[in-house]
């Protein structure tokens, strides 16, 4: 066995909703770096670390609403228009919605907790039910976004007023991705599609990390006592992008440094 060819995705179409987000940006350059051809998939092409580089991450970009399942299909089928079919999908992309005393359970909202869900949860389900056509002949990689908010409660204690506060509906929309996740594992296996999942611990972006005080009580939440950093995320997409984790359907891989082991 040439171990390292597990890990190439030559010749591989690779989908990555969300990619030019903070996380999302990082999966684009790993599944780039090793052979894929990568597809980035969002409602902008670009933020300011691609946008003074000649050569950016990504093979083509398609504007995509996640919202929006017309959206998601114009997408696809732009993909597969130009190289054929898809082989890896990325789920990334995800909005919330409950801000301020919005965001409290006994003043949110029917609106407001339905458009977080869907947010967290509906766009991974319009992702995998859409992306099943593309994928049925020849199999694929299914690869959702959960969070560690969707396997323990948020410590409302230290967030206080500070913008970055957990509404209930995000963390009960992520904890659904984990058990759709399994089930659309189960239903697709038959025609060789993979899905699994990838659950980040805290990945605050660097431009909202401007509370000393709260990041320093988030980051002592984890046993290394530390944010993760976004290329941090990158190697758990690679794996489940690529040979490697042939034989692995229906899992979540937790990158949250200890976080939810304690």
């Amino acid at each position: 066995m040439d171990y390292k060819k597990l890990f190439d995705l030559s010749g591989k179409i690779c989908v990555v909703t969300g990619g030019t987000g903070y996380l999302g940006s990082e999966n684009v350059k790993i599944l780039k770096d090793f052979g894929g051809t990568v597809v980035c998939a969002d409602l902008r092409e670009a933020e300011d670390r691609w946008e003074k580089t000649e050569d950016k991450a990504y093979d083509m970009f398609v504007k995509c609403d996640v919202s929006s399942t017309d959206s998601i299909k114009e997408c696809f089928k732009a993909v597969a228009d130009k190289y054929g079919r898809i082989d890896v999908l990325v789920n990334c992309a995800c909005y919330g919605a409950g801000y301020g005393k919005g965001s409290q359970l006994e003043f949110m909202d029917d609106e407001t907790f339905n458009k977080g869900v869907d947010g967290s949860l509906g766009t991974v389900f319009r992702g995998m039910r859409e992306v099943v056509p593309f994928m049925k002949e020849k199999g694929g990689s299914i690869i959702n976004y959960c969070s560690m908010y969707g396997l323990v409660s948020p410590d409302l204690r230290i967030y206080g007023d500070n913008p970055q506060k957990q509404p209930p509906n995000y963390g009960a929309g992520k904890a659904a991705v984990a058990q759709i996740t399994r089930y659309a594992a189960c239903a697709l296996s038959e025609y060789g599609i993979r899905v699994n999942a990838v659950t980040p611990g805290p990945f605050p972006n660097p431009k909202n990390q401007d509370d000393a005080r709260f990041n320093q009580e988030l980051a002592n939440k984890t046993m290394l006592g530390r944010f993760g950093q976004s290329y941090e995320m990158a190697g758990a997409v690679l794996l489940l992008a690529t040979d490697a984790s042939s034989f692995m359907t229906g899992t979540n891989i937790v990158v949250d440094g200890g976080w939810t082991a304690w």
